[in-house]
């Protein structure tokens, strides 16, 4: 991507603004599978007083969802516990799938029987349907 677009855009990746604050006042954290990469700020706020958490912030890689960020570090960046997230991680279990990103708004999303962009063929009306008019 190239500067000017970095520059005007939000939507894709870290802005101008983001890119320079991490490098300044931002220490890396980490970065998760999908190439996300987490921060936090350099000087760190006092602990214990209301309103001072500590900052963090996430850089995706690529575009700017949130459903892109793994559960364990989503409860990194809300503060729910301080470390790392791969020192409180439990090995996978068997059952666990890898991420699939959110689908609405792409040709891949769930179109239910009848959906205007499965040809909209609905199924038959039962019958047990009694239409308003407003003479009755």
């Amino acid at each position: 991507m190239g500067f000017f677009s970095k520059l005007f855009t939000w939507w894709d990746g870290a802005t101008i603004g983001t890119m320079l604050n991490s490098a300044m006042t931002g220490e890396h954290v980490g970065t998760d599978a999908e190439g996300n990469t987490y921060h936090r700020a350099k000087k760190r706020r006092a602990a214990g007083q209301p309103g001072m958490a500590e900052r963090r912030w996430v850089i995706y890689n690529g575009a700017n969802d949130a459903s892109r960020v793994p559960a364990e570090w989503h409860g990194w960046l809300h503060g729910t516990f301080d470390g790392v997230p791969e020192s409180f991680l439990p090995p996978p279990r068997i059952f666990e799938v890898d991420y699939t990103p959110n689908a609405t708004g792409t040709t891949q999303a769930y179109r239910p029987q009848g959906a205007l962009e499965r040809g909209g063929q609905r199924a038959a009306a039962t019958g047990d349907y009694e239409a308003w008019s407003p003479d009755a």
